[in-house]
């Protein structure tokens, strides 16, 4: 009781944060254990990419989380949070090549041994980083069985996978149009691409006819991609065209004949009605080839650079060569025009290098037979989506979903678990690295130079983390999982992944449902960024308010789904809330007594007032309950602030 009476009469968070914290690690607050006297639930943390600091995205995916998890614990659950770490292949390659050019070294010049140890003491840095900061933002996580995308068990479940699909039939190895980044030098997902809308132009060109002096005008974007051209293609149901279908054409430039087919994917009212076809260079004009038997003539190199096939135009870069094009058609009389054109242009996200679709050999897993059950398992409502409208983004996809690239041409990363004996030409796939070529006994072998995507470790992530493919008690425990909590901008790249990755290796889904937040945006409803320095640093924010404001803040409105807005007044407000609650709570603890407590601790001493209040009370932990049961984290705290009569301190 003394103690109480000396508390201060200001809330000061920085007081008392990190020593609370510090007692309920030490009492392992946060560490359930299996108990089969008790019904568990469980969260996994998505996890963050090792490449910097935290930002207000984590802050409020992580006061979710944070809010789901007490109170399941609170209602005698054995609730685990399973905190982690993502490798992130691209990224952080990125970002330590960066860190090395400015000591002077170049990536390849050091060799992958030496680079990859650099990259082992970045993870140990920014995995050290991110532990505090997630800490100091409060979140009640087990940090004892915290995971990281490459620890050697969940990198044994990635080989164990990769070794599963292939013998089953569902990886291969194929030449297929990738997305590809020429200054990284890699195959890149659609989740590493960001579009910008960019000023550009529509060149139209003439292409002559054989043995006429006919022409068909099309237009490009790309005018470099023409090196690569095999065919024009029109609308079968085009009049202007329908009696040039089969006819040759001379490709400007190469001198080469193109056929003029026709194919239903030309949009008759855009352009010009007559479509350049370049297989090797565009992922519609690939499937159009792969329709037609088109050739797929690579113009480029990894670097983006014109090779021998690109005649007279090999050795310049892609845009000097887009150039010298132009000119020449100029010169030639067969450009006809340039029209300014405004259209998305898809950049590399961690370099900003505009990319390109490019044919090469790659790592594929094979969708369709994924994809059904865990379209069937959506539908069924094994996993729930909140709100419910996410729904038609996830069957989207899968429904028109594309076999899988899964090799990176990076170093950093789970390296993709194929040898290749050079004696005989065999193919060796095994999760353990073989002595020996099994058909002609060489020793001699060669592991493949590839890692695999991000996403394929990521996507086994609520069931590699509790120790699978073992079988632990963690595992046979705590899986399936409960509630994923997690943004909408990846619903594809990362729920979908472990939706079909859990049926598949599990047998059953790896979350009851998915509860989908929106982005936090600055005041003005503008998307946070470096460029546009509107940025917050969370830890800034708790380090002049506390967590608690910060959560509160974040929390206040808050509606599944739904982007919120960061206003620093909220914060302060949320701060000034907080003081309040902080004196009402000193002065009921100065003014309790022992003779206080004795009384009323049999509930007939009980006064009317005392009992409206506990009814009160009682009513809002049953509407409360009911809201955090349906994932209304915002309406329960509204319900929370209107009883407490401060219905206006933050703007609800």
């Amino acid at each position: 009781m003394e103690e109480n009476k000396n508390l201060s009469t200001t809330y000061n968070p920085k007081e008392f944060e990190e020593r609370i914290y510090k007692n309920w690690e030490e009492k392992r607050y946060f560490t359930p254990a299996a108990d089969k006297s008790k019904k568990p639930y469980t969260i996994v943390m998505p996890p963050p990419n090792i490449t910097g600091q935290l930002h207000l995205g984590h802050a409020l995916d992580n006061t979710l989380q944070d809010i789901l998890i007490r109170f399941k614990r609170m209602q005698g659950y054995a609730a685990l949070w399973l905190p982690g770490e993502d490798h992130a292949s691209i990224a952080t390659e990125v970002k330590v090549e960066a860190e090395l050019l400015k000591q002077g070294l170049k990536k390849k010049e050091i060799g992958r041994e030496a680079f990859l140890e650099k990259l082992w003491e970045w993870t140990d840095t920014y995995r050290d980083r991110i532990r505090t900061q997630l800490k100091k933002m409060g979140v009640s996580a087990d940090f004892s069985r915290e995971s990281f995308t490459m620890d050697d068990n969940l990198d044994k479940a990635v080989r164990h996978v990769f070794v599963k699909l292939y013998n089953e039939g569902l990886i291969y190895q194929g030449n297929r149009i990738t997305n590809w980044c020429p200054k990284c030098q890699t195959a890149l997902s659609d989740a590493e691409i960001e579009y910008e809308e960019k000023e550009g132009s529509f060149w139209h060109i003439k292409y002559p006819l054989v043995d006429c002096d006919e022409f068909l005008e099309i237009a490009t974007t790309r005018p470099e991609t023409m090196l690569g051209d095999t065919a024009v293609a029109v609308n079968p149901k085009d009049p202007k065209y329908s009696h040039l279908i089969g006819k040759k054409l001379l490709l400007p430039l190469m001198n080469r004949e193109i056929p003029i087919i026709a194919d239903e994917y030309v949009d008759m009212e855009f352009g010009t009605g007559a479509v350049k076809i370049t297989p090797a260079h565009d992922p519609n004009d690939y499937l159009v080839g792969k329709r037609h038997n088109l050739p797929e003539i690579r113009v480029m190199d990894d670097r983006g650079v014109i090779n021998s096939l690109g005649g007279k135009y090999e050795g310049l870069d892609r845009y000097e060569a887009r150039k010298e094009i132009v000119k020449d058609l100029e010169a030639q009389g067969l450009l006809v025009k340039i029209k300014p054109h405004t259209h998305n242009v898809g950049t590399h996200d961690r370099c900003s290098t505009v990319v390109e679709p490019i044919i090469s050999k790659q790592w594929y897993v094979k969708m369709e037979s994924l994809a059904k059950p865990a379209i069937e398992a959506v539908k069924e409502k094994k996993t729930k989506f909140v709100p419910e409208r996410f729904e038609k983004i996830y069957f989207n996809w899968m429904e028109n979903i594309q076999d899988w690239c899964i090799s990176r041409q990076l170093w950093w990363g789970h390296r993709i678990p194929v040898w290749y004996c050079d004696h005989c030409g065999e193919i060796i796939v095994a999760e353990e690295v073989p002595n020996k070529c099994p058909k002609c006994q060489n020793t001699d072998l060669r592991q493949d130079n590839d890692v695999l995507d991000t996403w394929f470790s990521s996507a086994l992530w609520p069931f590699s983390t509790l120790g699978w493919p073992n079988k632990t008690e963690d595992l046979e425990y705590f899986y399936p999982t409960s509630t994923l909590v997690t943004g909408y901008d990846i619903i594809f790249f990362w729920v979908a992944r472990m939706i079909f990755s859990g049926l598949h290796n599990m047998g059953e889904v790896p979350f009851e449902n998915v509860l989908i937040h929106g982005i936090v945006r600055d005041s003005e409803g503008k998307k946070m960024s470096k460029s546009l320095g509107n940025g917050v640093d969370p830890l800034e924010v708790i380090d002049s308010y506390g967590a608690d404001a910060l959560r509160f803040m974040l929390v206040t409105g808050n509606a599944p789904g739904n982007d919120i807005r960061f206003y620093p007044e909220r914060v302060e407000a949320a701060r000034n809330f907080a003081n309040k609650t902080w004196n009402a709570s000193r002065f009921v603890m100065m003014n309790l007594d022992k003779d206080i407590m004795k009384k009323y601790k049999d509930n007939k001493n009980y006064s009317l007032a005392d009992k409206w209040i506990l009814s009160k009370l009682n009513s809002l932990i049953r509407e409360v309950t009911d809201n955090l049961d349906r994932f209304e984290i915002g309406i329960a705290l509204q319900r929370y602030m209107i009883l407490y009569g401060q219905n206006s301190v933050i703007g609800i």
